[in-house]
């Protein structure tokens, strides 16, 4: 009896040694090779401004920038987007750009932007904890997850379009070279702007106190996005202080009370850093963050912003630019009105997403 009787504590002894092992491994294992690779970059690779001595006494009365997450690889897509979007606005603004890459640029990347901007141009390097699954992610889980989606939604089976979608709906804001700007304008290698854009989208923010800004609404693939909602209610449940009292949920909610896959379309959205650098925001996207949909499932940025703008702005504070013309394959916005686009466009009205079956942007206006 007496030796029988020491064997639950033995047991439980080897118990805890194998687990302070597996502990040490954990923490000893080596670093991920990215990781590795990150710390031997050059201070250029990791942020570098080039100023046009053009721009040296320009003043904008909005602290705003272009955003553009790019590969080099992308360069010429990029190249003719930022052609059109000078052509068509900036060249009579000269706003700045901010690039950002998960590696670091290449003179020749650096150099053609240069050459095809007028505006100072500033490249920086995504962190690699921005650009990485989160420790407490179990990544059999993430892989398993990623695997049984791949055939059934685009990028599904992908780990790197899950880290840009993480990156893009919590971090990005949070480069220290959008440190000085107030407002940024998102674009994406490959995108047209296929109007002319009279006046200053930038200002037009400011001075009708707007926050956030779209041009294309449309509906989520619902696999991808199985517990958004009910995790977005959760936050709601711990935090109800955080939504404001004329929000717009109604706008993302289903008849039966669940998520009816609206979002706006983020690849063009131009909006204030200051929501989403704000207390709700921050919190919302940890809370998410910590949920682990982005990899359990593929929680995009375009749902994200979107149920974060329903939850913490008012309709008031929100704008369609129904008059800028925008083509993101197979989507695009294009006036409809047909004086202004026929002497200033040359996109067919009668494809513009608006009148899409997806669209919700009929809905939102309605509200």
């Amino acid at each position: 009896m007496h030796k029988h009787a020491h064997q639950p504590r033995l047991t439980r002894v080897v118990l805890v040694l194998v687990a302070l092992a597996a502990a040490v491994l954990y923490l000893a294992r080596p670093p991920p090779i990215e990781k590795v690779r990150a710390l031997g970059y050059a201070p250029d690779q990791i942020r570098e401004s080039r100023l046009k001595t053009a721009n040296a006494s320009a003043t904008h009365t909005v602290r705003a920038a272009f955003v553009i997450l790019a590969r080099n690889s992308e360069l010429h897509a990029l190249r003719t987007t930022v052609r059109q979007l000078e052509d068509q606005f900036n060249a009579r603004h000269n706003y700045p750009y901010v690039f950002l890459n998960n590696e670091p640029f290449t003179d020749e990347f650096k150099h053609a932007m240069e050459w095809a901007t007028s505006g100072d141009c500033h490249f920086g390097l995504v962190p690699y904890e921005h650009w990485s699954v989160p420790s407490w992610v179990d990544n059999v889980r993430a892989k398993w997850a990623a695997a049984t989606m791949d055939e059934h939604v685009p990028y599904g089976g992908s780990s790197s379009y899950r880290k840009m979608c993480r990156f893009q709906s919590g971090f990005f804001f949070r480069h220290k070279l959008l440190d000085p700007f107030d407002y940024y304008w998102r674009v994406e290698p490959g995108v047209e702007f296929t109007c002319a854009i009279h006046g200053d989208p930038f200002r037009f923010m400011v001075e009708n106190h707007k926050s956030y800004a779209f041009t294309i609404t449309l509906r989520e693939f619902p696999a991808t996005v199985h517990s958004l909602w009910a995790t977005t209610s959760a936050f709601r449940a711990l935090y109800p202080d955080y939504v404001v009292p004329n929000n717009t949920l109604r706008w993302l909610t289903a008849d039966n009370g669940k998520y009816n896959m609206c979002h706006f379309w983020p690849n063009f959205e131009i909006a204030s850093l200051a929501f989403l650098r704000s207390q709700q925001y921050m919190a919302y996207f940890d809370f998410l963050d910590h949920a682990g949909g982005f990899f359990y499932e593929r929680w995009g940025d375009a749902p994200v912003h979107s149920l974060a703008v329903a939850m913490f702005l008012n309709k008031s504070q929100v704008h369609y630019f129904d008059n800028i013309g925008y083509y993101h394959r197979p989507f695009q916005n294009c006036p409809t009105d047909p004086g202004f686009n026929s002497q200033y466009c040359f996109c067919n009205a009668n494809r513009s997403m608006l009148h899409h079956p997806d669209s919700c942007t009929r809905a939102w206006l309605d509200l």
